[in-house]
Parts: C-alpha cells; structure tokens; sequence
C-alpha cells in the first residue's frame, strides 16, 4: 500500500516543477525560428488551449483517489483495452520526457565544462544522475516530494530575476511584428509548445499519494497553470527583446543573460536550467515509475511491477526498470526527436481524457468537482488536440503508431500468459 504524503502546496509545487521543466530553457529560440515575434502569440494561444484542457482534467482527476491518473480515468470510461493503450503510451511519454530533458541539462552543464560536449562524459553524466534520482526516490515519497520542494522554488528564483533584470533592458526594435509566420509554422510553434506547458497529467498519476485528492487536486491544476503562464510569456519577452541571435541559440535563457547581466548571469541562468531540469526529472521518475505499478495492479502488467517496499512503501521494481529504460533511451534519441514523440503522446492522452470526462458524467455520480459547462470545454479540448496532432510530422507519427503497436503486442502476450496461467492450475 502506497502512504499518503503530498499535502496541498506540495502538489501545487510539485505541477509547476513538472511543467516548469527543460521546455521554457531550449525552445524559445526553436519557437522563434518558425514564428519570429509572433511566436509570443504562440505562447498565448498555447496558454489557452492548455488552460481548456486542465479545466476538463481538474473535474475528471477530482473522482478518483487511487494510483493511475489518466489510465484510471480512460479504465473507468472505455475498459481495460483502451486503459492499457492509453497507460503505455503515458509511461512512454514519462521516458522520452525523462531523455529530452536530460539531454539538455548536459548542453547547459556544458557551460561550466566543454567536457560535458563528449559523448563519455555525456553518458557518465546521465548514468549517475539517474542513480542518485532513483535511491531518492526509492526511500519514500516524503523525501521526494520534500526535495521537489526545495528545487521548485530554487528554479523559480534565477527565471523571476532573469524577467526582473531583462525587462528594462528590452530592445523595442527587436519587437517588430512585420512578417507573420506561415500557418504551417505557426500550428507547428503551438505544437511544440504543449510540451512546454503539459506535465500537469503526470502528477496526478500520484493520486494514491496525495491528501484528498478530490478536492486538492482542482486547485492545484489551476493555481500552478496560472503561474506558469505568467512566466513563460514574460520570459519569451524578455528573449526576444534582449537577445538579437534568438534563432541561433542552443541557451537562449544563459545567452540573454550574459547580454544584459554579464558573463555571471549566464552561468546563473545555467545553474537555474540545471536546478529545474534536475526537479523535473525527479517529478517525471516519482510519476513514470508508478504507472507500471498501477498497470499492475490492474491486472495489465506483470505481478512484480506491484510489489512495494515493506519499509519505504515505495514500488521498487517499477521504479528501477524505469530509471533503467529512460537511462537507455537518453544515450539513444536526440533532443528534438525524443521531444517531438514525447507532444504527440501528450496530445493523445488529453484527447481521451476530454472524450473521458463526457462519459464520466453520464457513469459515475456523486461528490466532486464540476466544471460549468463542461461538455463544451471538453469537445473543445478534443478539437483543440485533433488540430495540433493534424500538425505534426508523418515520420514522427510513425513512431507513435511504432509504440502502440509493441504496446499492443505486450497487452496480448500478457493476456495469453494469464489466460494459460489459470488452464494450468488445478
């Protein structure tokens, strides 16, 4: 049995750790490069999508307060089938979160040490940060949410004085909004963006361990949403208006830095980048790790992934062979690539959870949160996700098609085994 030990403000921490993560320090510049200035409006109109979204998640998660998240919402709304579909594509989306952002923490480490540019060094790096995020992890919940806490509110500190300092020194010329982007470029911006805004579904995967969820929950989606769209638009702000190279940049966070606050507030900013990319791995382990626990549970997944530690009540198993799988698949996919997958699933898991919350209404009765007219924010939810996954590439379309399918192949193999398991027995 998993202990209950995330309170209120540590779950509104713990969603903006998750959202706050490797996004807002690499993909202001890849955003600008398709938008330009209108790339702000990106923002916006991301912000919005996201918010529609997580009004439906806040009325759907607020029902349920076992270990999950989305896979109990699509379990309790479509059956078993579709659950496990939709829980496989989540874990994977935990592990190419977990190698796109670890990817990036080296590039910014880089800029303490080139050595961290070699391959070696790159992997040795990876290896042990993934072990020292495992043992954390595996000595209970507390210790972990407990450190998320700390990480949280240390990566909030170098992103508000990067807005404070870089405001005045704004270039009003570099925010010319002369030649708007292709529509093609534009949807392909909002795109990429949800990768910057979602992470908000993995926490509530932790449902099991959270105090009340049914009514924590709802505000701690809307309270962290808030915040984090403040700071991502004043940050794109700030980049633009500071940083004349935007296109161009690897770190566009240190590189505007070190214009306006000198060499000292580029390695600030990289230190911040390390701070809140390091608790956002935390975060996705914490969450990434329960899912197959839960698939377990469930039936779905092999019995062993459900065992949980006598002393720290932690799932060992899923959280070892986890850490091992993102570990693996980091050495393995460039940034971009594991990003690109990483959105698509996202945008997946939110189509079913909006067409979930109709169903919902209709099945389960009862006390929780519920959302003033919300069948209509839950079609537009799906209409929204539909348009961004009309946007993406086919080849990385592909790839999610590719896990599916090995999900799929898992699921029956599983099936088969237990179906023979139970012929066998007396």
């Amino acid at each position: 049995m998993l202990q209950r030990g995330i309170y209120k403000w540590d779950l509104v921490l713990l969603i903006i750790n998750s959202i706050i993560g490797a996004g807002i320090f690499g993909l202001p510049s890849k955003i600008f490069r398709l938008s330009g200035p209108y790339s702000l409006l990106a923002f916006i109109v991301c912000a919005i999508a996201i918010l529609i979204i997580i009004l439906v998640f806040a009325e759907v998660s607020s029902r349920f307060d076992r270990t999950g998240g989305p896979y109990l919402y699509i379990l309790e709304s479509f059956g078993p089938f579709a659950a496990f579909i939709m829980g496989w594509l989540l874990l994977l989306s935990r592990i190419f979160n977990y190698a796109t952002l670890i990817s990036l923490l080296v590039i910014y480490l880089s800029v303490f040490s080139p050595i961290m540019n070699q391959p070696g060094y790159r992997y040795l790096c990876i290896f042990l940060i993934t072990l020292f995020l495992t043992i954390i992890n595996f000595i209970g919940v507390k210790n972990s949410t407990r450190l998320t806490n700390i990480f949280t509110i240390a990566k909030l500190l170098p992103l508000a004085l990067f807005i404070i300092a870089g405001i005045p020194n704004i270039d009003p010329a570099n925010l010319t909004f002369s030649e708007p982007p292709t529509t093609g470029n534009f949807a392909t911006s909002v795109m990429l963006l949800v990768f910057a805004f979602g992470g908000f579904e993995s926490v509530l995967v932790n449902s099991g361990e959270i105090i009340n969820p049914k009514k924590n929950l709802p505000i701690a989606l809307l309270t962290g949403a808030f915040v984090v769209t403040v700071f991502y638009c004043l940050i794109q702000l700030v980049c633009i208006g500071t940083l004349p190279g935007l296109a161009s940049s690897e770190k566009p966070l240190a590189d505007a830095a070190a214009i306006f606050l000198g060499p000292w507030g580029g390695r600030l900013i990289a230190m911040g980048a390390f701070i809140s990319i390091f608790a956002t791995l935390n975060a996705i382990v914490l969450s990434g790790s329960r899912l197959p626990y839960a698939l377990s549970n469930e039936g779905q997944f092999p019995k062993l992934f459900s065992y949980v530690h006598p002393l720290y009540h932690t799932p060992t198993t899923s959280l070892v062979i986890f850490s091992i799988t993102g570990c693996i698949i980091s050495f393995a996919w460039s940034f971009i690539a594991a990003l690109t997958i990483a959105v698509i699933i996202r945008l997946f898991v939110y189509l079913f959870v909006c067409a979930s919350m109709i169903r919902l209404r209709k099945k389960m009765q009862g006390s929780y949160f519920k959302l003033r007219y919300g069948i209509v924010f839950a079609i537009t939810g799906m209409v929204i996700t539909l348009t961004l996954l009309y946007s993406s590439g086919k080849s990385d379309m592909l790839n999610v098609l590719i896990c599916a399918v090995i999900g799929l192949l898992i699921y029956f193999g599983h099936k088969n085994f237990q179906g023979r398991k139970k012929q066998i027995k007396p």
